[in-house]
């Protein structure tokens, strides 16, 4: 089979997934090359962890911004659906993972941590754990999953609750986090910090 027949075959589920788990594999090992610890140095894992600028901070199996990931979920299928809805599902599902893998490692860069403490509420942030990373992605794939099988509508409510409850929990939330990686605007920080 040729690359081209494989891009649009309609029913390849298995190489799909498997597709999708190799870009995951290929990260963790990314990830374990940039000294990300596989897990909490504390030495145990929790499923939820909601402490926020702790020292195991992004580095359990999930937290608030889990809720972030899920987001990205809704909106990677809504855009793949947009510019390549030709294409399978199963093709959709892989771009997704790598789209999230791709950002899971520039997010770990040494470059985006440091600007996270710079600029961001998250100034003890020390990057992701490969189990918090490889569970964001998780995430992602259970928005993506919950986009494909909900109305419109219900996809467009969930989004809107998780910011608006994660906002009003921790002050900041995946919108707020775009606006103050992109351009920071001190209005926004001091809010977050309760000034």
């Amino acid at each position: 089979m040729g690359i081209k027949n494989f891009f649009i075959a309609k029913q390849k589920p298995l190489a799909y997934g498997l597709m999708a788990f190799g870009i995951i594999l290929i990260s963790i090992l990314i990830l374990n090359f940039y000294g990300r610890n596989w897990w909490c140095s504390c030495g145990y894992v929790k499923f939820w962890d909601g402490i926020l600028n702790g020292p195991n901070d992004a580095q359990h199996f999930s937290d608030y911004y889990t809720f972030s990931h899920i987001i990205h979920g809704f909106v990677f299928f809504a855009l793949l659906w947009l510019v390549a809805r030709r294409l399978p599902l199963g093709m959709r599902f892989a771009f997704a993972v790598m789209i999230e893998e791709i950002w899971e490692l520039f997010e770990n860069s040494n470059f985006m941590i440091q600007r996270y403490r710079d600029i961001t509420i998250a100034n003890a942030y020390e990057g992701d754990s490969i189990l918090n990373s490889t569970s964001d992605v998780l995430f992602m794939s259970l928005g993506f999953l919950l986009a494909w099988k909900l109305p419109m509508w219900v996809s467009i409510i969930l989004i809107i609750a998780m910011e608006v409850v994660v906002g009003f929990l921790i002050r900041d939330n995946l919108t707020l986090n775009i606006i103050m990686l992109i351009y920071p605007l001190q209005i926004i920080k001091r809010w977050q910090m309760g000034i």
